[in-house]
């Protein structure tokens, strides 16, 4: 039977009587089992970076980037989705994530929604998506109906599809590229809230961080194309301003308020003058690259 169990369901010989260990000891189980995720990672840069490409080429296409995901995973990839409008100001739907039972889902468990293949096809169509969308499936175990229905679906009208998961072997859908880490059993048995969970969203960091930095949407290691939206990221926006151009405070503060908050544009003008109008057809010329527009 435990064959054919995925290996997150699993005992963990290592935390079998965590129940009776110390403070200390529960603590350190916990480092140390995490501490297995990074290797696993870097066993499939390959894949992550094959990822990262077709993500960007979607991207390029005027396509977007669809997670689908039950549980744990679903809850990750609206996370890691909803942080990608402030940080890379995009547009909401650029990226964006389904979660089998849907928005009841998010901060409650939905019975038997994960089990029902066909709503991850029909959730998709409920979204437009389109060929020139591509879809990343999240499955601790790789077999969730759910993200399996996404992805048939998703190959069906040809579009670009990735399954993530954490188990070395199994009835997968089939994809075009699998990204799969194996972190091993959970310290509780089939919690994959804990390992899975952090390399699930370890990978997202990466996917759409990376993939971001591809299109132009940030310089150096600067997020210029960030929305100050608050008080918070209007500081963080002048920071970016003086810290990349070295310009004063006060300076950079009348730069960013004539550019109408492009901080892109407030940038280029700091560094090589001219005007606002000029800096963004420069800019847009570059692609969004900044790097590009100022010759650097």
């Amino acid at each position: 039977m435990k064959k054919s169990l995925p290996v997150t369901e699993t005992r963990n010989p290592e935390t079998r009587f965590i129940d009776r260990m110390t403070v200390e000891e529960q603590v350190n189980a916990f480092i140390n089992e995490d501490a297995k995720i990074i290797e696993a990672v870097k066993t499939v840069r390959h894949s992550i970076e094959r990822t990262v490409e077709a993500v960007t080429a979607s991207f390029m296409e005027g396509g977007r980037l669809i997670y689908a995901g039950a549980g744990t995973s679903g809850r990750l990839a609206i996370l890691d989705a909803s942080e990608c409008p402030p940080t890379f100001g995009v547009p909401s739907e650029m990226v964006q994530a389904a979660i089998a039972g849907g928005e009841r889902a998010v901060t409650a468990a939905v019975e038997g929604a994960e089990d029902n293949e066909k709503a991850g096809e029909d959730d998709l169509k409920k979204m437009n998506f389109s060929s020139k969308d591509i879809l990343i499936g999240i499955a601790a175990s790789g077999t969730t109906p759910y993200v399996r229905g996404a992805c048939r679906y998703a190959r069906s009208i040809k579009s670009r599809t990735v399954l993530i998961t954490c188990n070395p072997e199994g009835n997968f859908p089939e994809t075009d590229i699998l990204v799969n880490p194996v972190t091993g059993p959970e310290v509780i048995t089939g919690s994959t809230r804990l390992k899975a969970g952090t390399v699930t969203k370890m990978l997202l960091n990466m996917i759409t961080s990376i993939s971001m930095i591809r299109i132009g949407k940030v310089y150096e290691n600067l997020m210029v194309d960030v929305q100050a939206t608050n008080e918070k990221l209007r500081a963080r926006a002048l920071r970016i301003l003086v810290e990349s151009t070295g310009v004063e405070h006060e300076h950079a503060a009348k730069l960013l308020t004539e550019a109408a908050g492009d901080l892109k544009s407030a940038i280029f003008v700091a560094k090589s003058g001219g005007s606002f109008s000029d800096a963004r057809e420069k800019i847009r010329k570059s692609g969004g690259f900044l790097y590009k527009a100022l010759s650097e």
